[in-house]
């Protein structure tokens, strides 16, 4: 039996006393710590004028963590292509490949990643409709492996540094949408359970059900990504989850603040209101100490037929989700692996 493949991604969370640029530090921390505790991939997630999350350009930010590792694969969690020239992203990631060939992965979402000021903002004035997403994903994979049809007016454009390698493609989603266009395309989907935690398993099984192979990916590739707290004692990690759903209902209210940190969260005056929201929200995600967080990711694995795992932790201090991921490992036995 092939080893588990378990992956982290990272929002570069910016937690209340903390700078953005000390986030940063933390994401490069976590990446080189992951490497060593034996994850597979480490992406990077965009999102834009948000105030708890550091990371707009992830196709930087994982030219560092690609630098400072060695062996883990690397890459977007996702880019989101509405705002951005396919051959522009396809030249990028082509030249990540011809810097780190092998390890580069190129994750692409269709959602604004922050609020629609923003994204007019992004659009100079024109809000950037998703609405070319598959076209713009098909041009993207046609720069990218030099795939253009003879007869297309942009058959002669080459991105840019051409090599015998390519990055490994995934569309990610958070409904059927993409799923349904990743197996249209025949490529790699990611869903993203740690936004949606009802009816993901539905969307995968007919991502694989209604697949068509493809020259780039002849058999379906499926991750699930699942929001994870673990700590030493399943009350710990109760209590270190105060400070995400604080953030989630921050997110519910329009509050654009950094992510709390546990003594704020813990000081909080809920209201009932405020408490039946996290209680919606904790159905996204999965906490407790090893051996319970262990057997609930396999099980999330299996409902939805997964091929890999990956994992997204926040918790209100950059040691305890350090320290969580490092108890997920010991429970997989990833170095080993």
């Amino acid at each position: 039996m092939a080893a588990l493949k378990l992956s982290v991604l990272d929002q570069s969370p910016v937690i209340s006393g903390h700078t953005p640029q000390q986030a940063i530090q933390q994401t490069l921390r976590l990446a080189q710590a992951a490497e060593q505790m034996g994850f597979y991939r480490y992406w990077c997630a965009e999102h834009h004028s948000i105030m708890a999350l550091a990371d707009p350009c992830p196709e930087i930010l994982i030219t560092r963590l690609a630098s400072a590792t060695s062996k883990i694969r690397v890459g977007t969690g996702g880019v989101l292509l509405p705002y951005y020239s396919p051959l522009k992203i396809a030249e990028q990631f082509r030249m990540l490949e011809a810097l780190f060939p092998g390890r580069i992965d190129l994750g692409i979402g269709r959602a604004p990643g922050g609020d629609q000021a923003t994204a007019m903002a992004m659009g100079q004035g024109r809000y950037p409709s998703a609405d070319d997403f598959p076209d713009q994903v098909q041009y993207l994979t046609a720069f990218l492996d030099d795939d253009m049809p003879d007869d297309h007016p942009f058959r002669q454009v080459k991105a840019q540094p051409a090599g015998p390698t390519s990055p490994q493609i995934y569309l990610l989603g958070s409904s059927d949408y993409s799923g349904a266009l990743a197996a249209q395309l025949g490529l790699r989907f990611a869903f993203a359970h740690f936004i949606s935690a009802r009816g993901g398993d539905v969307v995968m099984r007919d991502y694989k059900k209604r697949y068509q192979p493809s020259p780039r990916e002849p058999q379906p590739q499926a991750m699930v990504c699942v929001f994870v707290i673990c700590a030493d004692t399943q009350e710990q990690a109760q209590r270190l989850s105060q400070s995400v759903n604080l953030r989630r209902l921050n997110m519910d209210y329009g509050v654009n603040a950094p992510v709390p940190t546990l003594e704020e969260a813990e000081r909080y005056p809920y209201t009932d209101t405020d408490r039946q929201r996290i209680a919606h929200h904790s159905r996204r995600v999965v906490l407790g100490t090893p051996d319970v967080v262990k057997q609930r990711l396999l099980e999330i694995k299996a409902e939805f037929e997964a091929d890999e795992l990956m994992v997204i932790t926040i918790t209100g201090d950059y040691d305890s989700r350090l320290h969580s991921y490092e108890l997920l490992a010991d429970a997989f036995a990833l170095s080993s692996a």
